[in-house]
């Protein structure tokens, strides 16, 4: 089997919460790239990538000329394709950045072939732990919201069956510790006890702000606190990590897979948090969640619960998978939500089918 084509486009897509409704801001739309790699035999792999921003135009150049390199190669020799693009950028480019954009659109691509090759979906390819995991409604409890709201869309989402979800602190303006330490309580007020609750800080806080923020809320049982600080400052989480009983978990602006050895190897997080895009696609992904095990640490998704599903639910330290669901508008059929679970697929590769009239409508 030979890759013979391919076709790249841009898309804007609606970024709703269709959770609770409850965006973050009203009409906002992201843009991102896709790809369709297409073999002899027929098979066409889909490929997704995101984080452009102005520049993804650039993007999808680099998903376009990384693509044509593809041409002619065996689909099945992943690892031989993926050389051969590192070397096809010459010095141009480095680790992070719209390379490993580009290089995670058409990696995943490629194992979506070899599945569909093969007959057999993605998450049992890379292991098949389980076939169903746990996942946690993130996009609803914003940190823009009003009381009344994070309230209501709490409940919402309990009626939705989900027994995980994600809020945020760092709230807009100059709150002070306590205005940020209420917030997380009202939500957990609205929620009850038992539902695992996580707070995702965004990078907003300095080492000590949050030490002390998140001293003041251990009480609140969180799940875990998401990207503290800036997530290169290794040493800062780490500080964090040791002062806290809260899990840290941090990860998803990582680049590569080098990267997460420093983070891991300097105790930063708890939970390790990999983003398919900035990785560099699955095979990398499940690197460094390998690497994650070897350190007894579990991994979590960041976004894309369509394509991630299969890796968590492949490797035996895969946690819990972020339900953000924008881009489900995308396909004709996504994985099955059952009482806060994400069902796999039966279906070979990656499972998905883009849905032509949503593609049409969203194309830039």
């Amino acid at each position: 089997m030979k890759i013979t084509a391919h076709e790249v486009a841009i898309l804007n897509v609606p970024e709703d919460d269709p959770l609770a409704n409850m965006p973050e801001e009203a009409g906002r739309k992201r843009p991102i790239v896709t790809l369709r790699l297409r073999t002899d035999q027929g098979i066409e792999g889909l490929g997704v990538t995101l984080y452009g921003g102005r520049m993804t135009g650039s993007l999808r150049t680099a998903v376009d000329e990384l693509a044509a390199l593809t041409v002619g190669e065996d689909p099945m020799r992943i690892e031989r394709i993926v050389a051969k693009l590192r070397q096809g950028t010459g010095d141009a480019c480095g680790p992070g950045g719209v390379f490993t954009l580009a290089l995670s659109a058409i990696d995943v691509a490629l194992w979506d072939i070899k599945g569909k090759a093969l007959d057999q979906p993605l998450w049992k390819l890379l292991g098949g732990h389980r076939d169903r995991v746990p996942t946690y409604a993130s996009g609803s409890l914003r940190r823009g919201l009003t009381d009344d709201q994070a309230q209501r869309a709490a409940q919402i989402l309990l009626k939705k069956g989900f027994r995980e979800m994600k809020t945020q602190m760092a709230l807009p303006g100059n709150p002070t510790p306590a205005e940020e330490a209420r917030r997380v309580r009202v939500v957990r007020e609205a929620i009850g006890a038992d539902v695992k609750l996580m707070c995702d800080i965004n990078q907003r806080w300095r080492p000590e702000q949050a030490i002390d923020i998140a001293s003041r809320v251990e009480d609140v049982g969180l799940f875990w606190l998401e990207d503290v600080t800036t997530a290169d400052d290794y040493d800062g989480l780490a500080r964090v990590t040791a002062a806290l009983k809260t899990p840290i978990a941090g990860g998803e602006y990582v680049w590569g897979i080098v990267p997460f050895r420093h983070m891991i190897e300097a105790h930063s997080v708890d939970i390790v948090m990999i983003d398919l895009a900035r990785v560099g696609g699955v095979s990398q992904w499940m690197k460094v969640a390998g690497m994650a095990e070897a350190f007894n640490l579990p991994v979590v998704s960041h976004v894309m619960p369509e394509m991630l599903v299969h890796m968590v639910a492949a490797c035996p330290n895969g946690l819990t998978v972020e339900y953000m669901p924008w881009t489900l508008a995308l396909y004709e059929e996504t994985p099955a939500l059952e009482r806060g679970e994400l069902v796999l697929p039966d279906r070979p590769g990656l499972g998905l089918k883009f849905d032509e009239k949503a593609i049409a409508a969203f194309k830039a």
